[in-house]
């Protein structure tokens, strides 16, 4: 398991095959994603790298994430998160993750805040049918019918599907391909759609349903301060 990626989302655009089909495609771009922590076994109790993205400023910075970032050596982050990964897979800290780090025709799950909607009812919720549009239905066509008996159970259930709010809810959406990368802009274009608005906080990582390619770099792709690209993000798996 190799470490993941914070993305934002730029919106969506169509590419073009060589056989001239048009593949709808989303546009996610890395800004500064780079490595602030590590957490090993010995210390942690599990394997870990801490992955910060976008330049926050300093005054919105509390003075112990200051501190953490200046143990890195980083400047501070807007987004944070951790990703799971093998002991022989951490990347060092302050390495910057290059859009390269996935490889074209891979699978990647990502993760992402849906967009919110407000109160909807069930139809729009939960894909309920409605009422009849006649035989005695008047004014309540798109209302979701009984939500309980009355003797038996006499109580309506917990967890019944009725109108609520709807949106802004954690989504991952499974096993997307990656059409095409741009490591001089920092952008990955994946096929579909990733839940959320544009401007989001989108995680990308390896599929976990798919294989990883022989040809993606492990531990990852990434640049060190010097700007050069470490020396173990050539090496492949066999």
């Amino acid at each position: 398991m190799r470490s993941g990626v914070i993305a934002q989302k730029i919106g969506m655009t169509r590419v073009y095959t060589t056989a001239g089909e048009g593949v709808p495609v989303t546009v996610l771009k890395l800004d500064g994603c780079q490595v602030v922590a590590q957490r090993t076994k010995d210390k942690d109790g599990y394997t870990a790298v801490q992955v910060g993205s976008g330049l926050a400023k300093v005054k919105n910075v509390t003075k112990a994430e200051r501190g953490h970032f200046a143990v890195a050596k980083v400047e501070p982050k807007r987004k944070v998160a951790e990703f799971r990964v093998a002991e022989d897979r951490l990347l060092p800290v302050g390495a910057e993750i290059t859009a390269d780090h996935f490889v074209v025709g891979q699978f990647v799950d990502v993760t992402g805040t849906s967009t919110g909607k407000g109160f909807a009812g069930g139809m729009k919720r939960w894909n309920f049918r409605g009422l009849r549009a006649t035989h005695g239905v008047s004014v309540s066509h798109r209302s979701i019918g009984s939500t309980g008996g009355r003797q038996d159970p006499g109580k309506t259930f917990k967890n019944k599907k009725m109108p609520g709010h709807l949106g802004v809810e954690r989504t991952t959406t499974l096993n997307l391909k990656v059409v095409r990368t741009d490591v001089e802009r920092g952008l990955i274009l994946v096929e579909g759609s990733v839940p959320g608005t544009k401007g989001g906080w989108i995680f990308v990582r390896d599929a976990v349903k798919k294989a990883l390619p022989k040809e993606a770099p492990v531990p990852g792709k990434f640049r060190l301060g010097n700007a050069e690209a470490a020396p173990a993000a050539e090496k492949t798996e066999g």
